[in-house]
């Protein structure tokens, strides 16, 4: 599938989600694999690697800097690692397609390097705020020229000399605490990253595998300069933003009861667990175990009545990719759900507070957007034609939600789910969704 295409997901109204599945392999770990594993001495190999196309961009980048990888076939990629001074000048700008995390972590890495390079993606990545990394790269002494209103494309000079920082960030983000430690992976003295609240910390986990030490006391990680990294194998947990779908999916859908096998469970990414139990969703967690220093387990989920609730501030970074789908639970829901303190969705793939808000009044749904949230009351959903904007988490979250309409709804400019989810018609039509799709 090219996301150039113009595809279209047609839905018809009803039925429910069974069976025991495995979704695609997580995206952060998945893009931090190849990252880690290109810079690392010795050959990594990955099982479970995401195939979809954000992924791939990461993986092309760094073949494109003289990294030789082998696959990916069925999820197994080996990386022939250069070290971290090994990587070579690119004979073209790289093009990072729809991947906002393959930029802003790659702008770290590259503000490390000897040569200069270029970076940009397509039409939505374009408009993605890339000042939250490039400001603080200047802190540590690097040169990142952006677009007028610090937005892609990026140049990072090479052959700076990078300084420890110490940094508070205003805004919880994993992508920009990973961007300044690897960027810190160069630097001449230790550089600390303080989060206003916990984010993903796939990176801190992934460096320690890799055998690079990170230092972590509460809110605060910091890595030192002078290490390397030590060839390793990854085995990448199933993406719980992926399994959301069906996990909302089955919950409003009667009759549902739904597995999902082998998901990654970190910590720093169960908010849309801790919610949809909040709500009162049937929802179990069992055979917990760790594969390469990130928990998982299996998640069973069965439809259950919910209820509307005010979303505690405390999950909102720990859930901020599941949004969308929650939104559209919030919508099957008896009463009012509120959430505050999500203004960073407005910056995502798309402003997804109004995406969603479109979307869910065009199916009949009270939903009020907000500067910093949306307030929804849950009620019956009908059909219409609702715009994704191309943003992959719009249109699944949508085709999800035709469990519970009481007419079709078909989802316009859906190419992008193969970003993070290929073959998300196949898995859902096999559970029981009702859905096709036309170019």
């Amino acid at each position: 599938m090219n996301t150039n295409t113009k595809l279209t997901f047609h839905l018809q109204p009803g039925g429910s989600l069974n069976g025991a599945m495995r979704v695609p392999g997580d995206k952060s770990i998945s893009h931090r694999s190849i990252m880690l594993g290109s810079l690392a001495e010795g050959v990594t190999e990955v099982q479970g690697f995401l195939e979809g196309e954000d992924s791939l961009a990461t993986l092309k980048a760094f073949r494109a800097m003289g990294v030789e990888i082998e696959g990916p076939q069925q999820g197994r990629v080996v990386i022939h690692g250069v070290g971290l001074h090994g990587l070579k000048v690119p004979d073209a700008p790289l093009d990072l397609g729809n991947s906002g995390t393959s930029m802003r972590l790659m702008a770290g890495l590259m503000a490390g390097q000897s040569f200069d390079v270029e970076m940009h993606g397509d039409a939505s990545l374009t408009k993605r705020p890339m000042k939250r990394v490039t400001e603080p790269l200047t802190l540590m002494g690097a040169k990142v020229d952006t677009a007028e209103g610090g937005t892609p494309p990026l140049k990072v000079h090479g052959g700076q000399a990078l300084h420890g920082i110490d940094y508070q960030m205003p805004v919880a983000s994993a992508q920009v605490k990973s961007c300044l430690l690897l960027a810190g992976l160069y630097a001449d003295s230790p550089t600390c990253v303080t989060e206003p609240a916990p984010t993903r910390d796939h990176t801190e986990r992934m460096l320690h595998g890799f055998g690079y030490p990170v230092k972590v006391d509460g809110a605060t990680a910091c890595v030192e300069p002078g290490g390397k990294l030590s060839a390793t194998t990854i085995d990448v947990p199933a993406d719980i933003s992926s399994a959301t779908f069906f996990m909302i999916g089955a919950a409003i859908a009667e009759g549902s009861d739904v597995t999902l096998e082998h998901v990654g469970i970190n910590p720093t990414r169960i908010g849309v667990i801790n919610i949809l139990r909040l709500m009162g969703a049937d929802l179990s967690v069992t055979n917990e175990r760790e594969v390469g220093g990130e928990p998982v387990a299996d998640i069973r989920v069965r439809s259950r009545k919910l209820k509307g609730i005010r979303i505690p501030e405390a999950q909102v970074p720990l859930a901020i990719d599941e949004f969308p789908a929650l939104f559209v639970a919030a919508a099957c829901a008896e009463g009012e759900t509120r959430l505050t303190g999500a203004e960073e969705l407005r910056v995502k793939e798309s402003d997804r507070i109004q995406v969603m808000a479109d979307g869910l009044q065009t199916l009949g749904v009270e939903a009020k957007p907000t500067a910093d949230g949306i307030v929804i009351q849950g009620g019956p959903l009908g059909g219409g034609t609702v715009e994704s904007h191309g943003d992959h988490r719009i249109a699944m979250s949508f085709a999800m939600a035709a469990l519970r309409a009481s007419a079709p709804i078909t989802i316009n400019d859906c190419a992008n789910v193969n970003t993070s989810f290929p073959g998300f018609v196949e898995l859902a039509a096999g559970a029981g969704l009702k859905i096709s799709q036309t170019e």
